[in-house]
C-alpha cells in the first residue's frame, strides 16, 4: 500500500512539474521581458517565423557584441540570428543549437569559438554540466525566475536586434600585438572537444554547414588557439575564419572599436567585423538574398529602424 502511494505521489509530482514547465516556457516565449538577459535568446529565437533563418550564430558574449544580423541583412540580404549567451560553454552551445533546429533549418551555423576555451574541468565543470542538463530538459528549472517577476513585478526589458547587443561605449585596447606566430597549441579540454564534435554531427544531420569564427578579441585569442582550431578545421574539412589575423583588412582600430579594453568589440567594431564576415560568406557560401521578398518585410522595417 505504501509503495503504491509513493508511486502515485511521484507520478502526480512529475505531471505537475511537466505542466508548470510547459506553462512557464510558453509565457517566456510570449514575453521575454520576464526573462533575465542571459536566457533571452533561448526564447526569442523561437518567436522567429519557422524556417526563415538562413544563418544562425552560437557563442558567448563575443558573438552578440561582434556580429550584427541586421548589418548582414542590409548588405547581403541574409536573414541571420545570434543565439549567444554570456559565458556560454560548448555544452550550452550544443543545447542552444538543438533549440534552434526545433523551428529553424539554417543553411549555415557560425560557431564563435571562444566557447571552446572556457574552464570546463574539475568539480566546477561537473556542476555546470549537471545544471545545464537540468535547465535544458526541465524548463521549470530554467524558468524559476518567473516567480520573482510575479511577486515583485520586476521585468527585464531589453531591445532586440536579432540577438545583437548594441553598445557604443569605448575603452581602448592598448596591449599591442597579440597574434605572434608560434607552433604551440592550446589544447581543447575533452568536454569541449566532445561537444564540438556533437555540434558538427548535429549540423550534418540537419544539412547545415558549420563555420568556425574567431572574432577580434586580444584578451581571448592568441596564435596557439588559432593553431588548435586550424588543426580541427583541417581534420573535419571545415572553414575557419580567424579575424584576429585580418585586423588591417577589417579596419579595426583598437582606440575606437573596443568596448572594454580588449575583450569585446563595440558597435563600430561590430559593423566592421560583420561587413568583413558578409564578404567572406559571399565568397564561400551560397546564401540567397531575400531583400524585397514579402515574407521578409519585417526585416526591412527593423533594418531601417
Amino acid at each position: 500500500m505504501r509503495d503504491s502511494k509513493n508511486i502515485i505521489f511521484f507520478l502526480l509530482l512529475f505531471i505537475m512539474i511537466g505542466a508548470l514547465s510547459v506553462a512557464i516556457d510558453a509565457a517566456y516565449v510570449r514575453n521575454d521581458d520576464l526573462v533575465q538577459e542571459r536566457s533571452k535568446s533561448i526564447y526569442r529565437i523561437r518567436r522567429e517565423p519557422e524556417d526563415t533563418l538562413d544563418l544562425v550564430v552560437i557563442g558567448d558574449s563575443l558573438s552578440y557584441t561582434a556580429i550584427s544580423p541586421l548589418e548582414l541583412w542590409l548588405r547581403q540580404g541574409v536573414p541571420a540570428y545570434v543565439c549567444g549567451q554570456s559565458g556560454q560553454t560548448a555544452m550550452q552551445a550544443y543545447h542552444m543549437l538543438e533549440t534552434v533546429f526545433q523551428t529553424q533549418h539554417p543553411k549555415l551555423v557560425v560557431l564563435e569559438t571562444d566557447v571552446l576555451f572556457k574552464n570546463q574541468t574539475g568539480a566546477a565543470g561537473i556542476q555546470d554540466a549537471m545544471q545545464e542538463v537540468e535547465t535544458y530538459y526541465i524548463p521549470l528549472v530554467r524558468g524559476h525566475d518567473i516567480w520573482k517577476t510575479v511577486l515583485t513585478g520586476k521585468t527585464y526589458p531589453e531591445e532586440n536586434y536579432k540577438g545583437f547587443s548594441f553598445r557604443r561605449l569605448v575603452a581602448p585596447y592598448t596591449g599591442g600585438g597579440y597574434m605572434q606566430e608560434t607552433r604551440e597549441r592550446t589544447p581543447l579540454v575533452p568536454v569541449a572537444r566532445l561537444y564540438l564534435d556533437r555540434i558538427l554531427r548535429l549540423c550534418q544531420k540537419q544539412d547545415a554547414e558549420l563555420l568556425l569564427v574567431s572574432v577580434p578579441s586580444p584578451l581571448n585569442y592568441d596564435y596557439s588557439i588559432h593553431n588548435t582550431l586550424s588543426d580541427y578545421a583541417e581534420e573535419k574539412g571545415l572553414n575557419y575564419l580567424d579575424m584576429n589575423l585580418k585586423l588591417k583588412k577589417i579596419g579595426i582600430k583598437w582606440e575606437t572599436d573596443n568596448l572594454d579594453g580588449g575583450d569585446h568589440l563595440n558597435f563600430t567594431g561590430a559593423r566592421k567585423a560583420t561587413k568583413y564576415l558578409g564578404k567572406y560568406l559571399v565568397n564561400h557560401y551560397s546564401l540567397p538574398d531575400h531583400r524585397g521578398e514579402d515574407a521578409y518585410a519585417g526585416w526591412e522595417e527593423e533594418a531601417e529602424e
